[in-house]
């Protein structure tokens, strides 16, 4: 095996080989580390759902994408736009202004070209219709800001960068884990200490990328940077982003930066496994909540299920079922809203009820009956059933005179078979990592970059706090890897003149 290569990337998700692929574009030689065995390479990338968010103006961007698209298919999707101004808006106001202004100007302004590059180097995409689409008449109307993803979700995402990385002679190392940055006598990065198959072994490189994922695979630093109960929450996606790339760079004196007591979290399967499932994948998620009621075992609401589209409540939604007896709640539904329930509903794997009668589905679901049938009377009285429901846009259709209210999409709950759905909380990523500048350099306490050290992906901090806009993760990730990639190869090359 080589010993030295002109750029290390740590990592090997969707921003690690986006930053692989950048860099190899620019120099001779690029080594990817997995930390994972290869059958469980891909990182947290592969239990996405592999949704994209970007920035677009018309139906032509979206064809820059997805070429073939069919003449048919151009004539029954209306996909409006989604201009930049839009995304970064969303990332202010689901983050309460606290983003960093220039990471989220690079995200929003390179989110559809970093699209168009990938696509350009094999990766394939299409049209998000499963989950981001409503038929409305002859058209398929998208909502939300999000409506590709690509071919295969997650997985298929993953296989297909690992595909490029091949076809560029890009090498990977699997089970092979970076346990310390190596720094000459002037301080800069100069490789990787890793633990593989064979022991300790020294790679040296003229830059190294990190892009090893966040920490929510490590119950002690969540527990410590999280909070109490988080130590016992079910992680979405692998068991291997335990925090190690962020150690490494602080260790070398890198600044710390971001939300490190937030993190992204979603309702997932009161009974799915402690960790990812490489078969189920994203599929334990239950996002159709604004459709129907979240309560908790004592029947009670305890969260306004319309306040906004799915894109843009599940991530804060998803930390508040810890805040509940149990860390629990249930997705109520009726049979009028069923065909609108996503595929993550229908799953074997699934924990639900159905029953004929709100009594019967409390019973079943262990809820209290009492309170249960209590709450859906005072909701239904509470329906203003003359305003028209619409799944489609954010209808104003309301609740009068109960806490919490239902801001947009209360239907009655009176139809029966009732259904439903035990969840709890799943945790998918962290928000606090380390401080990169414009070029994806690590930064000091005193901002100046550390030389040949450069991030990206989830590592990376300053760009989400309490919530995020749904698909920006992954376009976030394939923008500042790229963007790191581009600039360790350029760096990695001058060194070499």
């Amino acid at each position: 095996m080589e010993s030295h290569y002109d750029v290390i990337v740590v990592g090997a998700g969707n921003a690690a080989l986006s930053a692989a692929i950048a860099a190899r574009e620019k120099t001779d030689s690029v080594l990817v580390l997995e930390k994972a065995p290869e059958y469980f390479r891909g990182g947290n990338t592969y239990f996405t759902g592999g949704i994209i968010r970007f920035a677009f103006e018309d139906l032509d961007d979206i064809r820059t994408l997805i070429p073939d698209m069919s003449e048919t298919e151009v004539n029954q999707v209306e996909v409006g736009s989604y201009t930049e101004n839009q995304f970064y808006d969303d990332m202010m106001r689901v983050t309460e202004g606290l983003t960093d202004p220039d990471l989220a100007q690079i995200l929003v302004s390179q989110s559809l070209p970093t699209m168009q590059w990938l696509q350009s180097k094999g990766v394939r995409f299409v049209l998000s219709y499963g989950r981001q689409a409503f038929k409305d008449g002859d058209k398929y109307r998208f909502w939300g800001g999000l409506l590709v993803e690509a071919v295969g979700a997650g997985k298929g995402l993953s296989d297909q960068q690992f595909d490029v990385c091949a076809e560029m002679g890009i090498d990977v190392r699997y089970s092979t884990q970076a346990t310390k940055l190596i720094q000459n006598q002037k301080g800069h990065v100069s490789g990787v200490t890793v633990l593989g198959p064979d022991g300790f072994e020294d790679i040296t490189a003229g830059s190294v990328v990190l892009a090893a994922g966040g920490f929510e695979a490590n119950a002690e630093m969540r527990s410590r940077y999280l909070g109490p109960g988080w130590e016992n929450v079910k992680v979405r996606g692998i068991p291997y982003n335990t925090g190690d790339g962020i150690k490494m760079a602080l260790d070398v004196g890198a600044q710390s930066h971001g939300h490190y007591s937030s993190c992204h979290a979603v309702a997932w399967d009161m009974n799915a496994p402690a960790f990812g499932d490489r078969t189920i994948t994203e599929l334990y998620q239950k996002h159709s909540y604004p459709f129907g009621l979240i309560v908790n075992i004592n029947g009670e609401r305890f969260l306004d299920e319309g306040e906004d589209f799915r894109n843009y409540t599940y991530v804060k939604f998803g930390r508040a079922y810890l805040t509940q007896p149990q860390g629990l709640g249930f997705h109520i539904f009726d049979e009028k809203v069923k065909h609108l329930l996503r595929d993550e509903y229908h799953i074997e794997q699934v924990t639900m009820a159905k029953a004929d009668t709100l009594e019967e589905l409390a019973e079943r679901l262990d809820i209290d009956p009492a309170g249960f049938v209590k709450t859906i009377e005072e909701y239904n009285a509470a329906v203003q059933t003359d305003i028209p429901y619409n799944p489609t846009i954010k209808d104003g259709r309301n609740t009068v005179g109960i806490t919490p209210p239902k801001s947009n999409w209360a239907e009655l709950i009176d139809t029966p078979p009732y259904t439903g759905y035990a969840v709890t909380c799943g945790i998918s990523f962290t928000f606090g990592g380390i401080k990169i500048d414009t070029r994806g350099r690590v930064v000091t306490n005193g901002q100046e970059p550390i030389p040949g050290l450069y991030a990206a992906g989830e590592m990376v901090g300053g760009l989400f706090y309490h919530n995020y806009p749904g698909g920006s993760g992954l376009s976030a990730g394939m923008v500042f890897g790229k963007l790191s990639g581009t600039s360790a190869g350029e760096d990695a090359k001058a060194l070499k003149a």
